[in-house]
């Protein structure tokens, strides 16, 4: 064995002895994050349930100021680099029409599931009050006119997370139909740079986010009264559990039955994608993985898995946009809001759009509901309840996505056999692949 094949060897070892000593670390906070949050939420002492209280506004806060603007840099660096060539089009037409497709139906199967089983109510005091004189008095032409913005940083200032995706799917779009030129790579290296920074705070958020887990569960227990809570908080997480999963094992492989693929061997050929995406709870680190996976395994057109997988890890998101709804409809419902078939036909649009406007970093979805209410003056407290458990969800949720992003690839694919000059181009990619 050669010199240097033994120092890569070494090295590699090093790292991967490093990533399990993370790991470890990051196990062994949360646990002791969740093990302290019981014990403080059991401990009937004012002063310590008073810090609780503000460790969990602490980080509430922390979610809401992040959320914005990581969306509308998300969406705007997404659709500035859309390619615009003959066979770019003719992919990036068809990889949009599933996107949404598979997107709205997930968002209407979460639904339907929410309606049948309808999640009770918990405890006003657990998930704060609303004011009952603004309850439902704005009429849909109302909520229409505030999502316009009248100017470009009233929507920033205030939140309105639908005015932010309206202006950022614009600025986006222009900027992908600008000419190439030097000016238009400066705006995009701008964005693209603001959003690098943002992820890193991201990070530091989520490395100390155990102590806001400990602030939620404490505040949890205190408040917890009864059975009525977990009821209705095991409805609702029935609810967003069983919408993944019959996307995940219905809907998607229905949809490839219907375009002539066979499931089982697509479902084979992207495991180790699905796997990786299930554990590391990142649809956008596994997208490496998913692209070797569907050229590799299932013999898709680089051309095309090169140009889909990396626009879908950031706009295809099934998963998200069934929690976006079920948790947004869960949250008005408690809060007093008359949830009506016209309120969750709005919402199965909402959810669509804010879903593939949301950030592709780990708990993207989860800041980006939080801001979507906060906007609507809708109480939060609850997300916060929702938190520990959070994990779970999110895990399947990337899974789904990932599974998604494979059948999208899978059936553009397929659909574009023979239509495509099969010598490869590169240039077709609108990502980095690394």
């Amino acid at each position: 064995m050669s010199q240097s094949k033994r120092i890569d060897i070494c090295t590699q070892n090093t790292i991967s002895a490093v990533s399990k000593q993370k790991r470890l670390r990051s196990i062994i906070f949360y646990a002791t994050g969740i093990i302290l949050g019981i014990v403080c939420g059991l401990v009937q002492q004012p002063f310590i349930q008073e810090l609780m209280d503000f460790i969990a506004t602490v980080f509430t806060r922390l979610f809401s100021f992040i959320a914005v603007p990581i969306i509308a840099l998300s969406l705007i660096n997404t659709l500035a680099k859309l390619g615009r060539g003959k066979e770019s089009g003719l992919i990036f037409r068809r990889t949009i029409f599933y996107t949404l497709l598979t997107t709205i139906v997930a968002a209407v199967v979460a639904a339907v599931l929410f309606k049948i089983l309808a999640p009770a109510n918990l405890p006003a005091e657990v998930v704060g009050a609303a004011d009952p004189n603004a309850v439902q008095k704005a009429s849909y032409f109302d909520h229409i006119i505030n999502v316009i913005p009248n100017n470009l940083l009233q929507p920033f200032v205030s939140g309105n997370v639908l005015s932010v995706l309206l202006i950022s799917a614009a600025v986006g779009l222009a900027l992908a139909l600008l000419e190439p030129s030097a000016k238009k790579e400066a705006v995009e290296n701008l964005f693209g740079g603001l959003q690098d920074i943002l992820f890193k705070l991201i990070r530091w958020l989520i490395a100390i986010l155990p102590i806001g887990i400990m602030g939620f569960i404490a505040k949890l227990i205190h408040e917890l009264e009864g059975g009525l809570i977990l009821g209705g908080l095991a409805t609702y997480f029935a609810v967003v559990i069983g919408s993944n999963l019959l996307q995940m094992f219905v809907i998607l492989p229905l949809l490839q039955l219907l375009r002539g693929l066979n499931p089982l061997r697509v479902a084979r050929g992207m495991m180790p994608a699905i796997a990786v995406a299930f554990f590391s709870k990142s649809s956008a680190g596994t997208l490496p993985v998913t692209m070797a996976s569907a050229e590799d395994n299932l013999g898709v057109n680089p051309k095309v898995s090169r140009f889909v997988l990396p626009i879908c890890t950031t706009i295809n998101m099934n998963g998200c946009a069934a929690f976006i709804l079920i948790t947004s409809l869960y949250l008005m419902q408690n809060a007093g809001y008359e949830i009506t078939t016209m309120t969750i036909v709005s919402w199965i649009f909402i959810a669509t759009i804010a879903a593939i406007g949301n950030a592709g970093v780990p708990m993207g979805c989860y800041f980006l509901t939080i801001s979507l209410l906060s906007s609507m003056q809708v109480p939060v407290l609850l997300m916060g309840v929702i938190l520990p458990v959070y994990t779970v969800i999110d895990m399947l949720e990337t899974g789904v996505n990932v599974w998604s992003d494979a059948t999208v690839a899978n059936v553009v694919d397929r659909d574009l056999k023979g239509k495509l000059d099969e010598s490869s181009d590169d240039k077709l990619a609108p990502h980095s692949v690394a």
